[in-house]
């Protein structure tokens, strides 16, 4: 693959060539320090912007649209990055080479629509499309309890920060949504547009010089725009003792969601160390919360832990019986301070560095995760995969050690199933 970067003032290009896959995929990355009525905007304005346009004003003639662009598929998620909400909005359409000369062309003028020239009536979105997909939007929040896995963790990272992005719900607000307008939506595309850092990405067999070319044609921007806030959020001190949240739920199991909270981590640290030290300890296949608290102990249905950088937190979740509650949480506990004394084998590491590198071997056979990867080279300075790589081979055992003695149990909350 060949990287080329290029800042065009209201925007920054990145273009991956290789011909590796059939596709070109085109995403664009819309970022702003969050608030926490962001989420709910963005996740409406994602659903209407990507089912009508001013051309194309019915879910009937966009599909009709990308099936004669040879099924192109046209996306649009929100992420939230620490202190920014991220809207990604993407385009995969097989190259020319397997279909016709133009087609990409044509795509790209597709998505331009789709971006740029959103159905408004007067100040605010077409009023019909805009009421339809507030409806299904509130059926969605209506259903939120009913993925227990991720309510538990919502909650847990209500009860952890009051107030605060991590406490922000990505999925949005009913309350919000209930107020929002066609005319305020629509206020908050044109903000969207002007306000936000914007990185473009590309990846895909292409001319370079060509493709920057159509992408400058393309791109309706010329706000220029700099960083505001660090991606990372601020370090919060480490609790003398630790919180806990429970809430009822209608299941015959309950939902742990640990939170816990690190600190004082060098980047070197932050990007290999603590990865490693999260496969070993929850995060892999064969990890010590699942060797010892779902095999030997028993005490779970499952059980893992995810690394949030971003918020400086690991979390651990598991499903459980609600009488084990307290059992669960101490073997946890036990299991993060056998790390820090340096209870870790040479296998447990060698085996972690292997499911490392098969994730870094797995993201190169997906664009879609390769773009992924170098954003977080954009907005993180990560490493590129090359560099990974050579670097995770590095990581020593007292690194790890030193790792886990600066991470401590924050916040546990448990979403007690009540059914017999």
């Amino acid at each position: 693959m060949n990287y080329t970067r290029h800042e065009l003032g209201a925007y920054n290009l990145h273009l991956i060539n290789t011909d590796k896959f059939k596709t070109v995929k085109v995403e664009i990355s819309f970022k702003k320090p969050i608030q926490k009525e962001d989420s709910t905007y963005r996740n409406l304005l994602c659903e209407l912007m990507t089912l009508t346009t001013k051309k194309y004003k019915t879910k009937r003639q966009l599909a009709i649209k990308k099936q004669e662009l040879y099924s192109s598929f046209i996306g649009a998620t929100n992420h939230r990055y620490g202190n920014y909400i991220n809207t990604i909005f993407s385009l995969n359409v097989l190259n020319d080479k397997y279909t016709e000369e133009g087609n990409f062309n044509n795509a790209l003028m597709f998505f331009k629509d789709i971006i740029f020239d959103v159905d408004v009536e007067g100040n605010g979105f077409n009023e019909k499309n805009f009421e339809r997909e507030k409806n299904n939007y509130k059926l969605d929040l209506d259903g939120i309890k009913e993925d227990s896995d991720s309510y538990s963790m919502i909650r847990m990272y209500e009860v952890m920060e009051k107030d605060g992005p991590s406490s922000y719900r990505l999925m949005g607000y009913p309350e919000i949504l209930e107020d929002i307008t066609k005319e305020d939506l629509y206020h908050h595309y044109k903000d969207m547009l002007k306000t936000s850092l914007v990185d473009v990405f590309v990846i895909g067999d292409f001319d370079n010089e060509e493709m920057l070319e159509k992408i400058r044609s393309f791109m309706s921007l010329n706000v220029f725009k700099k960083k505001r806030v660090n991606y990372v959020l601020e370090e919060k001190e480490l609790r003398k003792r630790r919180l806990f949240g429970a809430e009822q739920a209608d299941n015959l199991q309950s939902k742990l969601a640990y939170g816990f909270r690190f600190q004082k981590l060098s980047t070197y640290e932050r990007n290999y160390p603590l990865t490693l030290l999260n496969i070993i300890f929850g995060g892999g296949v064969e990890s010590k919360l699942f060797r010892e608290v779902r095999e030997k102990h028993s005490l779970c249905y499952y059980i893992n832990s995810v690394c949030n950088k971003f918020d400086n937190i690991i979390m651990v979740r598991a499903g459980i019986d609600k009488a084990n509650l307290k059992q669960t949480v101490d073997l946890v506990d036990k299991e993060l301070t056998k790390l820090k004394k340096g209870k870790i084998s040479d296998e447990d590491i060698a085996k972690a560095k292997e499911f490392y590198l098969t994730v870094l071997d797995a993201i190169e056979e997906n664009p879609s995760q390769i773009l992924s990867d170098y954003l977080m080279m954009e907005i993180l300075e990560t490493d590129s995969i090359v560099e990974k790589r050579k670097k995770i081979m590095e990581v020593s055992k007292n690194d790890i050690v030193k790792v886990a003695k600066k991470i401590k149990g924050d916040t546990v909350f448990c979403l007690e199933g009540d059914k017999e």
